[in-house]
């Protein structure tokens, strides 16, 4: 195996290995949600004006996932719509105090899956975190080209 497979191989080993042990950690404290909704109420709680276009944008889903989703939060009275009054036709969404509880405990869930593994990161240089940002926004790049060649919506 050259080093560019081993690097991928570890790279997709460690993100399932993560994505497996806080997922079972976030469906025993979220278990009302699908990691989609709480995604999408995590978005809605960290940006302003978030509507259906952004959310498509930012989580990496279709719209029409989006509608879908955002019914279900409005259903579930974690979400609610808003209009502004200078444009009656533009849809926002904004966090009930439902979906700031929903919020907040992800937000508490991700600061202790950080302090679980911060011990492995105590040593690590800014110039490799600098150099790790770099090849990471590289291969996103890389990604986004793609992803617009294949003709999916973002």
């Amino acid at each position: 195996m050259d080093k560019k497979e081993e690097a991928s191989k570890k790279i997709r080993q460690v993100f399932n290995k993560m994505a497996m042990l806080n997922a079972s950690i976030m469906a025993s404290e979220l278990s009302e949600y699908t990691p989609s909704e709480v995604h999408v109420i995590e978005f809605i709680g960290e940006n302003n004006q978030a509507n259906v276009t952004k959310l498509a944008q930012g989580l990496y889903m279709t719209k029409g996932a989006i509608s879908k989703i955002s019914k279900k939060l409005i259903a579930k009275g974690a979400i609610e719509t808003v209009k502004k009054s200078d444009n009656k036709k533009e849809v926002y969404f904004l966090l009930t105090d439902k979906g700031q509880e929903v919020f907040d405990t992800h937000k508490s869930l991700h600061d202790s899956f950080e302090k679980r593994d911060e011990q492995v990161f105590e040593d690590v240089t800014d110039q490799e975190y600098a150099r790790i940002i770099e090849i990471m926004e590289k291969y996103s790049g890389h990604l986004d080209k793609e992803i617009e060649k294949s003709g999916l919506e973002m």
